[in-house]
């Protein structure tokens, strides 16, 4: 650990916080309706769409009305993109003429960028065309992002509005998520990811002569566009197999920087947006104190674990000043692989600039574990922000049996509907994640794809299913996830993470948008409070983490106990 490494990830912070409030506020008008700055250009093709699409933005949708249609959308959307892979052979834009995609592979893929979560089984630069590349899996990228959005939107209206029977129209935030906000920022940061070197073409490689005198074939193709919207809408989908640690998907400390900025940039502001529209925005900035608290301490212990180093091969020789920079790229060092690290497992983007199956044991555990404390820190596009509601519903609750009063959140008495609700959708996470784990660890042919055995090859299958459920995407590495089972079993675990969570709180949200917003009196709990910030990190920890570790106990923590004796597996 160095002043100048926590300079630069002190810096990022800055840089974020800094537009958290004119992306928020700029972001609250466009989600009210209201004229903006993009509109004389925008809103003629906002319109056009809606008349081709049959779509009165006038009429709004109550809370099972906007469920179904985003149900369907999702659906619509799997079954396009699963055709597009199936016969991606016969498709164009292909020049390096790949066969069409297994159909385990296939759903899996599908199922994985329909739900924002953008786990690959695959290489993609030996898998997928230019076609899948752009009009399939470019495109999920866009709208999974703007479903999410669309979710957080009707959260926000349930707790901005009194006595309501509408949450909005799901067509429309979807539209205008995409239009507004994740359209015009995807050309920005493609364009500036383009001037540091990254490629974005039509041709699919380029031969080189290396060093020895050997020719290499060097692949390409459309890569910034992809990128842009991959750290925008907290995506994670690596164009190419080394994902964020390849050189042409992050060619430098710079482009490195810009990738962080713009996973963090949208689902941060998107938490003011909420404070904006719900007319308090002391609580959207007491949401975010409690995400980057946690996010910042997450860092902080992989930072200094990957610092330490491993004593093991400090017994061998290796210099101990280095650390450990095993699987991490020279160019980015121990802070930006800590910070790249510790917030595309706090967010769900899942991108990866350095495998973390092979930090240390405490340094692996953290993004383990930032992703089962449930995505919220701050989480997905949209995803975070009604997770972290969902978080916060839970602590007023519990605050409410420690003074004996009615527990109210924003005005709305949480009752034992709204109860009942949040508690599925918590418990949706630790009971696939867990299963799924279970059953895989007993099972021979899923144990057989593991890469290390021991407590090393338990996190592999603990991390995998984590990631998937957690609409993560990320990978511990090691496992060989391409096979029926993995493919299969990862691809329902992702769609439980989604739609099992997202179905519960929009019935929460229409539960309380029918409620009267009462104003707060002298017996009202703050939830803005520094008090109430300790009482939700809480809440995260107990809920998000103890249910995991005895299974963290058999794998990454024993693990680096056994590192730290200088034993090995």
């Amino acid at each position: 650990m160095s002043i100048v490494g926590w300079l630069q990830i002190g810096l990022l912070f800055l840089a974020v916080f800094l537009a958290i409030k004119p992306l928020g506020l700029y972001m609250a008008r466009v989600f009210s309706g209201e004229r903006n700055f993009l509109s004389p250009v925008l809103r003629p093709v906002e319109r056009g769409l809606y008349l081709a699409a049959g779509v009165d933005d006038r009429k709004e949708q109550g809370w099972l009305a906007y469920t179904l249609s985003m149900l369907a959308f999702s659906a619509a959307g799997f079954v396009l993109l699963y055709a597009i892979l199936r016969f991606q052979g016969s498709l164009p834009l292909n020049p390096q003429g790949f066969a069409d995609v297994p159909a385990d592979l296939a759903f899996n893929t599908a199922v994985s960028f329909l739900t924002n979560t953008n786990w690959q089984s695959y290489g993609g630069e030996t898998t997928m065309s230019h076609f899948s590349q752009m009009a399939g899996l470019t495109v999920q990228n866009f709208v999974s992002a703007a479903t999410g959005i669309a979710i957080a939107l009707a959260v926000t209206r349930a707790f901005a509005r009194s006595g309501a029977s509408t949450l909005g129209n799901f067509w429309v935030d979807l539209t205008r998520s995409t239009l507004y906000v994740l359209l015009p920022l995807a050309v920005i940061v493609a364009l500036a990811f383009v001037a540091m070197g990254m490629p974005q073409t039509f041709h699919a490689s380029v031969s080189a002569t290396t060093l020895e005198g050997v020719q290499q074939t060097i692949a390409l193709g459309p890569v910034a566009s992809q990128e842009a919207i991959k750290q925008l809408g907290t995506n994670g989908g690596g164009f190419f197999n080394a994902n964020a640690a390849h050189p042409f998907e992050n060619p430098s400390a710079l482009s490195n920087y810009l990738s962080i900025f713009a996973m963090l940039s949208i689902t941060s502001a998107l938490v003011y947006t909420f404070g904006q529209m719900v007319g308090d925005r002391r609580q959207g900035w007491a949401f975010i104190a409690a995400m980057a608290t946690l996010l910042i301490a997450g860092i902080g212990v992989i930072y200094w674990a990957e610092s330490y180093g491993n004593p093991i091969l400090h017994g061998l020789g290796l210099e101990a000043s280095l650390g450990n920079m095993e699987g991490k790229e020279v160019r980015f060092g121990q802070a930006m692989s800590a910070a790249y690290a510790g917030v595309t497992t706090g967010i769900s983007t899942g991108a990866v600039n350095g495998m973390h199956g092979s930090f240390t044991g405490i340094g692996g555990l953290v993004p383990m574990l930032l992703i089962q404390l449930g995505e919220v820190l701050p989480g997905g596009v949209g995803s975070g922000l009604y997770g972290m509601v969902v978080f916060a519903i839970l602590s007023v609750f519990v605050a409410g049996l420690m003074v004996g009063r009615t527990p109210e959140l924003l005005g709305k008495k949480i009752e034992g509907r709204e109860m009942k609700y949040a508690m599925l959708a918590i418990l949706i996470l630790p009971a696939s994640i867990l299963g799924f784990t279970a059953i895989s660890a007993v099972m021979p042919s899923a144990v057989a794809s593991i890469g290390t055995s021991g407590p090393h090859g338990l996190s592999e299958i603990l991390y995998a299913y984590t990631s998937a459920t957690g609409n993560n995407g990320s990978a511990f590495g090691g496992l060989s996830a391409n096979t029926p089972w993995y493919n299969t079993t990862l691809g329902f675990a992702m769609l439980l993470g989604r739609f099992a969570y997202a179905v519960p709180v929009l019935a929460i949200a229409g539960s309380l948008a029918a409620k009267t917003r009462h104003p707060a009196s002298k017996g009202t709990f703050p939830t803005h409070t520094p008090l109430f910030v300790g009482l939700l990190i809480g809440i995260i920890l107990i809920l998000g983490g103890l249910q995991y570790f005895p299974a963290l106990a058999l794998g990454p923590i024993v693990e680096q106990f056994a590192m730290l004796s200088g034993q090995t597996f």
